[in-house]
């Protein structure tokens, strides 16, 4: 497994603020970029599953706004 954190390939070069994740053996942690050595999230593998679901089927689709810098 990767334990590498990585960053979407949509978050722009060196752009801090963009959500990072990791693999383990266990599941996945998740992190804000611009607080690296802050608290991270854990998600079991189920739970990430569920999560990866919910995103493609729109379960987190709501009003929101888009700034365009």
């Amino acid at each position: 497994m990767n334990r590498d954190w990585r960053k979407s390939q949509r978050c722009p070069g060196t752009a801090n603020g963009c959500v990072e994740i990791a693999w383990d053996p266990e599941g996945v942690r998740v992190r804000d970029s611009k607080d690296p050595g802050g608290p991270a999230l854990r998600f079991s593998w189920g739970e990430w599953q569920a999560f990866i679901a919910g995103v493609k089927d729109g379960e987190f689709d709501g009003p929101y706004l888009i700034s365009q810098a």
